[in-house]
């Protein structure tokens, strides 16, 4: 595939969903996609040691420091210079503005650690996400991975995975569970099914 699509991942954590597409493109799971750029909000990130460590070449934009406006302006000259085709939200912890999201109309994507519409929107991620379900007394949680829109965790979902919730389960453990039997399957698959799509596009514009 001569025009895979380019992929960029924003991340401000730890990046273990940027781990589990590392390993789908290193299977051979993503061959319509590339992982180009790796761009953190937060510049303590280890995510950016894990793109670092494959290659990926990594940014920090420290938003905290910059102020929202400056780090999208910051971020939109990044993806435009790395010539990104696709925007992977992976474990990153800023609120986009409308007017960020609507440069990339069904081309940036993110995974939410439960079945939406449950436990979503403002105010719900990472723990938070489970501590809720575990209170409201849920059997089954999961993960969606959905595009991106205006509003937090509202648009279209692409994929869903269940997980049951066992009698015992922490906040902690049902984070673990949800990303390993959940995020880490999905948002690989996801990504590749964009990532064809645009591919397919690019092919057409030859």
């Amino acid at each position: 595939m001569l025009n895979k699509a380019r992929i960029a991942v924003l991340v401000s954590g730890g990046g273990t969903n940027l781990e589990a597409l590392f390993n789908a493109q290193a299977a051979g799971a993503l061959p319509h996609g590339e992982i180009v750029a790796v761009v953190s909000s937060n510049p303590d990130a280890f995510a950016l040691e894990r793109a670092r460590r494959r290659g990926v070449p990594a940014y920090a934009l420290p938003r905290k420091q910059l102020g929202q406006e400056a780090f999208e302006a910051a971020l939109t000259q990044k993806l435009r210079e790395c010539r990104a085709d696709l925007i992977v939200l992976a474990g990153f912890l800023s609120i986009l503005s409308a007017d960020f999201v609507r440069q990339w109309p069904d081309r940036s994507v993110t995974v939410h650690p439960s079945l939406i519409p449950a436990f979503c929107g403002k105010g719900y991620y990472g723990l938070r996400v489970h501590q809720a379900a575990l209170e409201r007394g849920v059997r089954v949680t999961g993960a969606t991975v959905h595009l991106v829109n205006e509003i937090p965790d509202g648009g279209r979902i692409l994929l869903q995975k269940a997980v049951e919730v066992q009698p015992g389960d922490t906040p902690e453990v049902l984070q673990r569970k949800v990303m390993e039997q959940a995020e880490w399957v999905l948002l690989p698959q996801a990504v590749e099914q964009l990532s064809a799509h645009i591919a397919m596009e690019k092919e057409d514009h030859l």
